[in-house]
């Protein structure tokens, strides 16, 4: 999964900035341990983490990032992500004195204390850890280091959160909203490939980024199919229902061929008619959660949520939603089945010698 950086709420922000107006903290780790932990600052001047200015083993860092790219064929996002937590690893062992490559379990162990006392839900905590994780096994394997100072670090416990999930009766709202109180004459192309947006992210439980790289040769309408592929280049084959193959057609025939300025493999373009960006695509789905009135905090993997949450509802088995899902593990597709209370009820009744 793409990592995802945040500060947990108004108290964590409130946290961080208390530590960042200090050369320096108290900090525990899970252990008990007390050190003397630098701040990472983002004070006036400090490089931002997209920049390389400032990192130690720059090179390093971006032979890693090759690697993943190359040979565990990550998206451009998930590198992305793996560099930028990288980076401020780096950071912090310049500041605190101690080359990445010297060093040692203690200072792996500061630097998660760091980033828990700086208000980090322990969610990111663990996806930094995997990052660095990751980093060392690499550094191991290319012979740079003899051993990795972080395997044997376990990251914070942490509950696993249920989806958020899209009520059907919302959704009704959410894939009705665009053409509402337009005539027919008013509807313009952007109107017919939002519309196809959101139900394809319905019917078919896309990641924003497979939607947004979705090709047209991956559209099969005469056999209502998408060959989709997901994390680590791998493909998988989701059928469509008719509705969202209609709003499909009906962008591909009519709206698409408005957008496209030059040749474009791409499904959904922009006004401009290059590739819809994922955020361009996060946009329209809050631009049409606004629209039907509905919670602002919801994201578009909602929408995947909802597509496999009303599999299971409606009788699908877990190895076949796990298969559209584009799972790996089958662990990670049962979550959703504590999501369907009218699943359990009919178990229940089913087995129990009194239900």
């Amino acid at each position: 999964m793409l990592p995802e950086g945040d500060n947990s709420g108004r108290a964590g922000r409130i946290k961080k900035a208390a530590l960042e107006s200090a050369s320096c903290i108290e900090a525990s780790d899970a252990l008990g341990s007390t050190f003397r932990v630098e701040a990472l600052g983002t004070h006036e001047g400090a490089p931002c983490a997209e920049s390389a200015e400032g990192v130690p083993c720059a090179d390093s860092i971006e032979g890693f990032c090759r690697f993943l790219g190359t040979e565990r064929n990550a998206s451009a996002e998930t590198v992305r992500a793996y560099r930028a937590d990288v980076r401020d690893y780096a950071r912090w062992c310049a500041r605190c004195g101690v080359p990445p490559l010297s060093a040692g379990h203690r200072e792996v162990r500061r630097y998660l204390a760091y980033l828990d006392q700086a208000g980090y839900s322990r969610r990111t905590v663990n996806r930094h850890l995997s990052s660095v994780k990751a980093f060392y096994r690499w550094l191991v394997a290319s012979g740079r280091m003899p051993s990795s100072p972080a395997e044997v670090i376990q990251g914070p416990k942490q509950g696993r959160a249920l989806p958020r999930a899209i009520r059907r009766s919302d959704m009704d709202k959410l894939l009705s909203v665009t053409f509402q109180g337009k005539s027919p004459d008013q509807i313009t192309p952007t109107d017919v490939r939002n519309q196809a947006l959101l139900e394809l992210l319905y019917a078919a439980g896309l990641r924003v980024s497979e939607a947004s790289g979705l090709l047209c040769t991956q559209v099969l309408l005469d056999e209502s199919m998408l060959r989709v592929v997901g994390k680590g280049s791998k493909e998988r084959i989701v059928p469509l229902h008719e509705t969202a193959c209609k709003a499909l057609g009906r962008y591909l025939d009519e709206a698409r061929p408005c957008l496209l300025k030059d040749p474009s493999p791409y499904v959904f373009l922009s006004s401009r008619g290059n590739r819809m960006s994922a955020n361009a695509i996060r946009l329209v789905f809050k631009q049409a959660l606004a629209a039907a009135g509905l919670d602002s905090t919801l994201s578009p993997h909602a929408m995947r949520h909802s597509f496999a949450t009303d599999l299971l509802a409606g009788g699908a088995d877990l190895r076949s939603v796990q298969e559209m899902l584009g799972h790996a593990s089958l662990s990670t597709t049962q979550i959703y089945t504590h999501m369907t209370p009218e699943r359990l009820r009919e178990a229940h009744h089913k087995a129990h010698p009194r239900g």
